[in-house]
């Protein structure tokens, strides 16, 4: 862990915006429990569309659920090696 000036262009809750050192445009900042909640609601979408929609309309679907769960697996992961707790209950295959 490192700590680091950003500049920070609003604080809202669950919707913070802040540019990190080194980029050059802003970026939100995702509560790890929001961005739990976000994955269960794809899940949960993905489920209900599979075999309603186009393959193709399923499949852009699906991409986007997992690169939400590819930030999900790199939050606990970061918050594993740091010895931090999760902020929502863990549930096997999450």
């Amino acid at each position: 862990m490192r700590t680091e000036v950003v500049e920070i262009y609003s604080d809202t809750t669950n919707c913070a915006v802040l540019r990190h050192p080194g980029r050059r445009f802003p970026g939100v900042l995702v509560q790890g429990d929001t961005l739990y909640n976000l994955c269960r609601q794809a899940d949960r979408i993905c489920l209900t569309a599979q075999g309603v929609m186009s393959a193709d309309d399923y499949e852009e679907m699906d991409y986007f659920r997992e690169e939400l769960r590819t930030f999900l697996s790199h939050y606990k992961k970061v918050m594993s090696e740091h010895g931090l707790s999760l902020p929502f209950f863990d549930t096997p295959g999450d």
